[in-house]
């Protein structure tokens, strides 16, 4: 019997692992070993399905068998039926929980924990939100994950500004694009370029700048908020990752920046 096979028979509760990418593993290899020869505990099934049924970032990624198959004999009737060999079978199931799995490896690298701590701590409605959309469509629906990064930076720039019109000092209109939202907010944190003299200053700053510039016009371009023509651009996973993390960096950047600003002027 193999570590595998011991951990789908024997004590599931107590050997699984409990970081939430190697509980997807173990769920994909158990129902790998179900559907070839094998088992994969019942428990254990249900324990781990129930667990990504109920995250709403991870409930939409399981594979569509997992969610409709409530238990290891429903999934076999599934897998029998479907695919003849083993090969098809384990060949199917990896594809099937790919982007499950790139979702939990991108959400739990060190980068994506910072922003999403960031985020979570401005405590401002949809904010957060945007930034999970953002990573979890990134794998599966690349112009999707552009249009919202492009939201997530527009709802930051907006609750910043949004702060600033409560006390009579800042206004936008609804038409104002992502650009000069954020013209607005960098000049009202000293972060336009214009507000340094120092020349490293100056450069970083007017980059940070034409990242913005970027991804609105990626948006614009290759999002799925307008319509193509004949000769649609064709996005890749990694086009989208990239505007994902350029997004979450922009938008915890802003928000540091806004509540280091507050706690300043609290002092």
């Amino acid at each position: 019997m193999s570590d595998w096979d011991d951990i789908f028979t024997k004590r599931p509760a107590e050997q699984l692992p409990t970081a939430p990418l190697e509980r997807a593993l173990c769920l994909r290899n158990g129902l790998i070993s179900e559907a070839t020869g094998g088992s994969i505990d019942v428990e254990t099934y249900k324990l781990l399905r129930g667990e990504f049924m109920e995250d709403p970032d991870t409930r939409d990624l399981l594979p569509q068998f997992v969610r409709t198959c409530r238990d290891p004999s429903d999934f076999w009737s599934h897998i029998k039926t479907a695919f003849s060999t083993y090969a098809e079978r384990r060949a199917h199931l990896r594809e099937a929980f790919d982007p499950l799995l790139a979702f939990l490896e991108r959400r739990g690298s060190p980068a994506a924990d910072i922003i999403s701590e960031v985020l979570l701590s401005y405590d401002a409605e949809g904010v957060h939100r945007a930034w999970q959309k953002a990573l979890r469509r990134s794998g599966t629906d690349p112009e999707g994950a552009i249009t919202a990064s492009r939201s997530l930076l527009e709802s930051v720039c907006k609750h910043i500004l949004d702060e600033e019109v409560a006390v009579g000092t800042a206004v936008y209109g609804a038409a104002d694009d992502l650009p000069k939202l954020y013209r607005a907010v960098s000049e009202k944190l000293n972060l336009a370029p214009s507000q340094h003299t120092e020349d490293v200053f100056r450069r970083v700053l007017g980059g940070c700048s034409s990242i913005v510039e970027g991804l609105g016009s990626l948006r614009n371009k290759v999002g799925d908020a307008h319509g193509q023509g004949k000769r649609p651009v064709r996005v890749a996973p990694r086009h989208a990752h990239l505007a994902v993390n350029l997004a979450g960096t922009m938008a915890s950047f802003l928000i540091e920046t806004w509540n280091a600003r507050r706690d300043t002027e609290a002092a």
